[in-house]
């Protein structure tokens, strides 16, 4: 059953939170397991989340208890919805603000309707390139950390799908889209290649997630105020 707080952890139940930026998946699975721990007064529990998020985004995260740990890649393979702030004109090597400006470019020439015609464009199932600048496992190690030590590595494509990419707002040099989309999605590379097509650079300034599958955000429980319920119900 999902958040709900009185199910026995190793029994396994579904958490939904909220992440926070700046945390990271595994900062969201670590708090939750030692909140369980202590809570329940258990010294051992399986925990895992169904879906890294980056840092610098915020939203939903699932996270599974005890025998629901195997319903994990079920979960993973779920569409994602996201809402996603892409700033047009200038790019950077990680696609999103965790490296500096490194090319500006004209985005004077770009109007609402080039927009939607480019956002139909990438409707459906396609290669994507990931960003060097992401988890990918490579040769042992995720990708990141060979960029942020300037090493250089071939990244292969990912067969994914969008299947919705809507224009929120327009407001230059900045979009506002939500996005639905398959299983290894990088809205990062997605922000890039908008930024290419629209013959201009772009990248990522904020990222929510809404939604896995049938779990929306709205149900979810911020990391503190899980760990305040949980302890004014047990």
């Amino acid at each position: 059953m999902e958040n709900n707080l009185l199910t026995p952890p190793e029994e396994g139940s579904v958490i939904l939170i909220d992440k926070d930026l700046d945390w990271t998946s595994f900062n969201v699975v670590k708090k939750v397991k030692n909140v369980l721990l202590n809570k329940f007064g258990i010294k051992k529990l399986k925990v895992g989340h169904a879906g890294t998020l980056d840092p610098l985004a915020t939203g939903l995260v699932i996270i599974c208890t005890g025998k629901m740990t195997k319903s994990i890649e079920k979960y993973q393979a779920a569409e994602k919805e996201y809402l996603a702030t892409i700033k047009l004109g200038a790019t950077t090597p990680s696609f999103d603000l965790e490296t500096e400006i490194d090319k500006e470019y004209s985005c004077e020439h770009i109007t609402r309707e080039d927009v939607i015609k480019v956002l139909e464009g990438f409707i459906g199932t396609q290669d994507q390139l990931p960003p060097v600048f992401s988890a990918k496992n490579i040769k042992g190690k995720r990708a990141y950390e060979y960029a942020r030590k300037g090493i250089e590595v071939e990244m292969k494509l990912n067969k994914i799908t969008i299947f919705e990419l809507e224009l929120v707002t327009f407001n230059l040099p900045e979009l506002k889209l939500r996005i639905v989309c398959s299983k290894g999605t990088y809205i990062r590379a997605l922000a890039r290649d908008i930024g290419e097509k629209l013959g201009s650079g772009a990248h990522l300034t904020a990222l929510r997630r809404t939604r896995i599958g049938k779990y929306k955000v709205e149900e979810s429980f911020n990391i503190n105020d899980y760990e305040s319920s949980l302890s004014n119900n047990i």
